[in-house]
């Protein structure tokens, strides 16, 4: 009996382990034309690189489709994704206007948006289908003022921000903050996306007599300032939203204009870390022989948080709304899990360039900015 109790045990062993295929659709619906190019660019890579290193079993079928910058373009993508069949969960455009209008046609499907947009707005219209994996305003600028009231000391600031929805919403949030850390706001102005000469603003702002200058702009608008700050010898210390965090768009400037500069973001592959982090940064290298940023981080971590509820047996949209509902992923940037409104983030980091390389440090970690109650 114990010898044909050990074979059979052997023989158990050394049968093969089947795995159980799971299959999943997940369209890629973001913008990588446009003023947000640079970060639609991103986006895409992080959701393609977690497609490729789903869990064992689970077959992924997607397509890219670019959304531009208008919200009838991506709600167009979005309707023509959905009428091709069972989707399991979308990756989501980043743009705040465009999310804002994919939220009523993902509500009425019931399908999941998995996004990285930072517009605070999208997590506050009672959605249960959208995700949001990068912090969103509410975070990142208490992380943005803190930075500056606890680290620089400053008490008066000007901020430059996009007249886009991202600026609206990150306006109001620098606002609201500034005042609880006692920091005023001597001088703002909104500027448009295709205003190339900062120097008015710029010398609006300096005649207000800040001690920091704020920005919450995007890619191609805060290289721009940076660019022009520095030429026209500003002398400030500059606290930039998350585009400015990106290396393409530190490409876009020499080192030495990038002193005294920071931004706040979720995470900086680039500046190293984890053996986690490390290993991200070099596959996505590998893959798109490019740097990743904290926006490709982001979403990365929330396919793969899609993709282990798959493998999970999580078989359709349904199910794996409840699991980004409910569950939690620790992910490469961060831990996530809801807020109960689809704020997945809920720590930020400020990153600070030393006008010699442009790689950053990071400067200051902030978890658990805002708590998490359910």
């Amino acid at each position: 009996m114990r010898r044909f109790i050990a074979l059979a045990v052997g023989f158990l062993t050394l049968a093969p382990v089947s795995v159980v295929a799971a299959d999943a659709s997940i369209p890629v619906l973001v913008p990588i034309t446009g003023f947000l190019s640079l970060e639609g660019t991103s986006q895409r890579n992080g959701a393609l690189l977690a497609i490729k290193n789903a869990p064992a079993g689970v077959r992924v079928t997607y397509d890219v489709s670019d959304t531009g910058v208008a919200p009838e373009t991506a709600v167009n993508a979005l309707e023509r994704a959905i009428s091709r069949g069972p989707v399991t969960a979308v990756v989501a455009s980043m743009l705040g206007t465009q999310m804002l209008a994919m939220l009523p046609v993902a509500q009425e499907n019931k399908v999941p948006l998995v996004t990285v947009s930072g517009t605070a707005s999208i997590t506050e219209r009672n959605n249960p289908y959208v995700f949001r994996f990068f912090p969103g305003d509410a975070v990142v600028k208490a992380a943005h003022i803190r930075y500056a009231a606890e680290e620089l000391r400053a008490r008066r600031a000007a901020l430059i921000y996009q007249t886009t929805a991202y600026g609206q919403s990150g306006r109001q949030h620098l606002q609201e903050n500034a005042h609880k850390a006692g920091i005023e706001i001597v001088f703002e102005e909104s500027i448009e996306v295709a205003v190339r000469d900062m120097s008015p603003v710029l010398g609006k702002a300096k005649a207000a007599n800040p001690d920091v200058l704020l920005l919450h702009l995007h890619a191609p608008s805060t290289a721009l300032v940076i660019r022009q700050a520095a030429a026209m010898n500003l002398r400030l210390p500059i606290v930039s939203g998350s585009a400015m965090h990106q290396p393409p768009t530190a490409a876009l400037l020499e080192p030495a204009e990038l002193a005294g500069v920071c931004a706040e973001t979720n995470a900086s592959p680039v500046s190293g870390g984890t053996p986690e982090a490390d290993r991200f940064l070099e596959q996505y290298r590998r893959e798109f022989n490019a740097e990743p940023d904290g926006f490709a981080l982001g979403q990365y971590d929330g396919v793969m948080m899609v993709l282990e509820a798959v493998a999970k047996g999580a078989s359709n949209a349904a199910a794996v709304t409840q699991a980004l509902s409910t569950g939690s992923h620790k992910g490469v940037a961060m831990t996530y899990r809801s807020d109960g409104k689809g704020n997945m983030a809920h720590s930020a980091v400020i990153v600070c360039y030393d006008g010699q390389t442009r790689v950053p440090r990071i400067a200051k970690r902030y978890d658990e900015i805002l708590a998490v109650t359910r």
